[in-house]
């Protein structure tokens, strides 16, 4: 008996951020507070508008699966500095 399988083209976007470990040390309750201003008003509102969905949050890191390639032309390069995150080493990281 063959299966049948549905195949679907999607862009993966796996980003995090740098210094996290160091941010926290040096202070969990800002960062912590930062990380969930970052993502409500810069993160999830651009998911939101380019049709992305978040598959995985895991602490800093976040895996964003979009349904069309042309839809995650957002994702950020590589090392982007995202300047609306108050403490002040943090860099998104996407691969």
């Amino acid at each position: 008996m063959v299966q049948k399988f549905t195949r679907k083209l999607a862009a993966i976007l796996s980003a995090d951020v740098v210094g996290y470990s160091r941010l926290i040390r040096a202070d969990e309750e800002g960062t912590l507070l930062a990380l969930q201003v970052l993502r409500k008003e810069v993160i999830d509102p651009k998911i939101t508008q380019h049709r992305g969905r978040i598959v995985k949050l895991m602490g800093d890191g976040i895996l964003v699966e979009f349904t069309s390639v042309v839809d995650e032309k957002w994702t950020p390069k590589t090392g982007q500095r995202i300047e609306h995150f108050p403490c002040h080493a943090a860099i998104l990281s996407a691969v």
